[in-house]
């Protein structure tokens, strides 16, 4: 009896509307240069501290420079009471060729020399446009459904939340229709990102304004102090590198191309297979 073949039909689907892509590649850029802009920033005291004053000789996370017992310089992280050694990285990097004092090396800030009132203006700037764009992605989201969609877990989504898990681990990535929505691991971490992380990002970032806080005091409260807040703004952007990173490599080992081109041009190609009478349709 012959085997029978299993056959793999292309079918082309638009997953991305128009203002949802240029939304993704704006935020992309304005997250790059707030990044940067912000390590430059972050440069000219390269320390954190909880509450309102900074306690200089008591940071709880601080990046800079010392010696060996040789006398040899050295690049250091010092959180609480442990020191790791970041030579070439943070604290100590290359610069033209030279050892340079500096958090974060040049590479990784804008400008790349240190100079932060050029940095100050990009983080602003971008910070506006990145709000403009976020507000146009939530009402194009919120007007065309386009966000319940892409945000919140189904019902069926919800109840097989362990064999997404499963699918994750293992490379494995849906197929088909199911191919077409967002898995539910995507809706919920997007959905932190969205209504959490990001959110966190902005009201953080407006309590270390003095001209907010004169306007709305209670903010700084909120946060527990200025310097909290400067802590909190640090580590959500530490957190939002991390998902950029995530993400990026789940769409290199889930198809780069494919994934590329539907968020270029809005057409996602999905496969179906099918076995022959006898077999299994999937």
């Amino acid at each position: 009896m012959p085997e029978a073949i299993e056959t793999v039909r292309r079918h082309w689907v638009f997953r991305h509307p128009l203002t949802i892509r240029l939304a993704h590649w704006i935020n992309l850029a304005c997250l790059a240069i707030l990044l940067m802009s912000g390590l430059q920033i972050f440069n000219a005291h390269p320390a954190l501290y909880w509450g309102q004053a900074s306690t200089f000789d008591k940071p709880f996370l601080a990046i800079t420079d010392d010696t060996t017992p040789d006398g040899t310089p050295r690049g250091v992280v010092m959180l609480g009471d442990r020191t790791f050694d970041t030579t070439g990285w943070l604290g100590l990097s290359r610069d033209q060729g030279e050892a340079a004092s500096r958090a974060f090396p040049a590479w990784a800030t804008l400008p790349a020399n240190q100079d932060l009132a050029t940095g100050r203006r990009w983080h602003f700037l971008f910070a506006w446009a990145f709000v403009i764009n976020g507000l146009i992605y939530l009402l194009y989201g919120l007007g065309s459904g386009q966000l319940r969609r892409r945000l919140i877990p189904d019902g069926d989504q919800i109840r097989d939340i362990g064999g997404s898990i499963r699918e994750h681990l293992t490379l494995h990535f849906p197929e088909g229709e199911e191919a077409k929505r967002y898995n539910v691991l995507q809706k919920l971490t997007y959905l932190v990102v969205v209504l959490v992380l990001l959110p966190l990002m902005l009201l953080t970032g407006l309590a270390m304004s003095p001209g907010f806080d004169a306007i709305f005091p209670p903010i700084v409260d909120l946060f527990g102090g200025r310097q909290s807040a400067r802590s909190i703004h640090f580590l959500s952007m530490n957190l939002l590198v991390l998902f950029t990173i995530v993400h990026v490599l789940l769409v290199l080992v889930s198809g780069l191309f494919n994934n590329l081109r539907g968020m270029i041009t809005g057409w996602f190609v999905i496969e179906k297979r099918r076995i022959p009478a006898g077999g299994e349709n999937r």
